[in-house]
């Protein structure tokens, strides 16, 4: 590719770390304006329009089998047709006679999208550059792409909203609409295979349909079963249902995948190595997904921010979030994965601790202010390690793999995280009739993501103390 061709195509690609963020930030900024219009006020029911967006992404363990079977650049361009046609239905739910079912549905359906093309847009990278220096920084500023969306996103979407808040979701499918477009003349066919006729029996075992319905299903049922039980409790035999049936699906999983002819995951790729990189990634990104709900509750709720003032309190994260990546290009060679990985995990769990400990009436620029500047380096640290680590672990003809895999970790956390910490809050509120007591349910959720945190960085110090130690033995034979 020419200078200006390689440009145009890493832009292209990198917006798959952009446009999700847009469709996860545009729902989370003005929520309360959504659910006013759409006559709910629950707080299950609420979170269920945040929650439902990750949901679907662990279709993610299926679409990295996509790209490298029909192709990278195929997928990547249908799951951006596919994410602007539900962000239009999504605008469109309010003419419908329940609009909050139709919202949630086009919510879910959204979620797909993002799914589908983020993997396949890591892979493009991954067989497109060798690892190095310039991977590095070019997977680092792929990663500062999310705070960039975090902060352009909401702000855009507000300015809209104060006219009408379906604009919104009509602006962010015309922008994915210009994508796929563009990406059909920037990005070369012969990254990956191309599409290619195969028999349904044979694509079948090729997808490894077993282990998608297996792992998807019972990740799903898992993470609706606390969603739900927002909703309608534990006590309702269907809640607890979901769990069951989740959790005899996931344990399934392992067994089908230990004997597919092509599994999804290859069990003999997860070593300690790749498990360390998924676990600290699940724990703060867990984390991630809980701090970041509340806080702009905390900002709209209980600070009475508008949603354009709630998006210039969560700006520095914009600044703090380039700096991040550009360091993260810098250190991660030097250093190494399992050091950054660390400091990403120290990152949330400070950040958070400062966000969940800060009164309602005190100053913005103390720990408000730090808890986003700090929050931030634990997104860029952590996921340009974790796709670089898993990029350089497995061959170009599987890169679709080890992208599902820290993707679908990123997504899936978070859902699942959020419907924990939303049990908790319910349970601590004193159902929520005071300021106090809502503070009181934020701050629970926010102690499970310090959790979630410190737990990720005790596995991160371990992890890298074994490391070090087979260093010194190895140097010492």
């Amino acid at each position: 590719m020419t200078v200006i061709h390689e440009v145009a195509f890493f832009v292209v690609v990198s917006t798959a770390n952009f446009t999700p963020h847009c469709g996860f930030h545009q729902a989370l900024s003005i929520l309360n304006i959504i659910g006013s219009d759409l006559g709910v006020t629950s707080p299950g029911q609420l979170v269920w329009l945040v929650a439902g967006f990750g949901l679907t992404g662990t279709l993610i363990l299926l679409a990295g089998r996509l790209g490298d079977l029909y192709g990278h650049k195929l997928i990547f361009l249908v799951g951006n047709a596919w994410f602007a046609g539900f962000s239009l239905v999504a605008g469109l739910s309010i003419y419908a006679p329940q609009p909050y079912a139709v919202f949630l549905f086009a919510r879910l359906m959204q979620g797909i999208g993002p799914a589908l093309l983020v993997p396949n847009a890591v892979a493009l990278l991954g067989v497109t550059y060798v690892p190095g220096q310039r991977k590095a920084m070019l997977f680092a500023i792929f990663g500062a792409m999310a705070p960039t969306s975090a902060v352009i996103s909401p702000a855009f979407t507000s300015l809209l909203a104060l006219a009408w808040w379906p604009y919104a979701f009509f602006a962010l499918a015309a922008f994915l609409t210009l994508v796929a477009l563009a990406g059909v003349f920037v990005i070369p066919g012969g990254l990956s295979p191309e599409r290619r006729r195969i028999p349904f029996k044979a694509s079948c075992a090729e997808l490894d349909i077993l282990g998608a319905v297996s792992g998807v299903g019972g990740l799903a049922f898992v993470s609706i079963a606390w969603n739900q039980a927002l909703i309608d409790g534990w006590r309702k035999p269907y809640v607890s249902g979901f769990l069951i049936v989740g959790t005899l699906l996931c344990v399934s999983f392992i067994f089908v995948e230990k004997h597919a002819r092509k599994p999804l995951i290859p069990v003999q790729a997860i070593n300690s190595g790749v498990t360390f990189v998924l676990a600290a990634v699940f724990c703060g990104w867990g984390c991630f997904g809980i701090y970041i709900y509340y806080i702009w509750r905390f900002y709209e709720i209980l600070r009475g921010a508008s949603p354009l003032l709630a998006t210039a309190m969560h700006s520095p994260i914009l600044v703090s979030g380039i700096a991040a990546a550009i360091t993260t290009g810098m250190i991660i060679h030097r250093v190494g994965p399992a050091i950054v990985m660390a400091l990403a995990l120290l990152a949330f769990t400070v950040g958070t601790t400062l966000i969940a400990t800060a009164p309602i009436t005190q100053t913005y620029w103390t720990q408000t202010f730090f808890c986003n500047v700090i929050v931030t380096w634990g997104m860029d640290l952590s996921f340009p390690a974790a796709t670089l680590m898993l990029s350089d672990l497995v061959s170009s003809e599987h890169q679709g793999i080890a992208a599902s895999l820290v993707t679908t970790v990123v997504n899936y956390s978070g859902a699942l995280a959020l419907g924990i910490a939303g049990t908790v809050e319910l349970q601590v509120n004193d159902g929520g009739r005071t300021a106090d007591d809502v503070l009181k349910g934020y701050r629970g959720a926010w102690y499970v993501a310090i959790g979630l945190g410190v737990l990720g960085l005790i596995l991160c110090l371990v992890f890298t103390w074994k490391f070090s130690r087979r260093q010194r033995e190895a140097a010492g034979s």
